[in-house]
């Protein structure tokens, strides 16, 4: 469970893929996203999720809702679905923002490196955010 005491002042943004799940988080202001890693997609992946966004002092996580070119559910859109269900019973708001091709965009910014799941993170978490302000 998260660690209560602690002031909750950022929001974790996350690239769910099947092999590789990218990682960002926000400032303290919530107004911009930060890469911050990849992890591997194992079992254990939601306790590590859980430890990051803990370190972070989060327990808002913003997960790419991915679709096909129809804006379909896509071959990930149930993995991502059960991955947003524990992550709540682990006590966290967990929201779904729409995203298309985030990685593809993040090679296309810094080329394909270990930093491109984590950017793609990024770009979904910033979304979120750049949506947060305009309310």
């Amino acid at each position: 469970m998260p660690n209560t005491s602690k002031q909750h002042k950022r929001i974790i943004g996350i690239d769910y893929g099947t092999k590789r799940v990218g990682v960002a988080v926000s400032d303290e202001g919530k107004q911009f996203a930060l890469p911050l890693v990849t992890v591997l997609n194992t079992p254990e992946l939601c306790a590590e999720i859980e430890k990051i966004a803990i370190d972070q002092e989060a327990k808002e996580i913003v997960v790419g809702e991915s679709r096909n070119y129809k804006g379909e559910p896509n071959a990930i859109f149930q993995e991502v679905e059960a991955f947003k269900k524990e992550m709540e019973k682990r006590h966290f708001k967990v929201y779904l923002e729409l995203e298309f091709m985030t990685s593809v965009q993040a090679e296309r910014f810094q080329g394909k490196t270990d930093k491109s799941d984590s950017s793609a993170a990024a770009l979904i978490l910033q979304s979120y955010l750049d949506r947060l302000a305009i309310k």
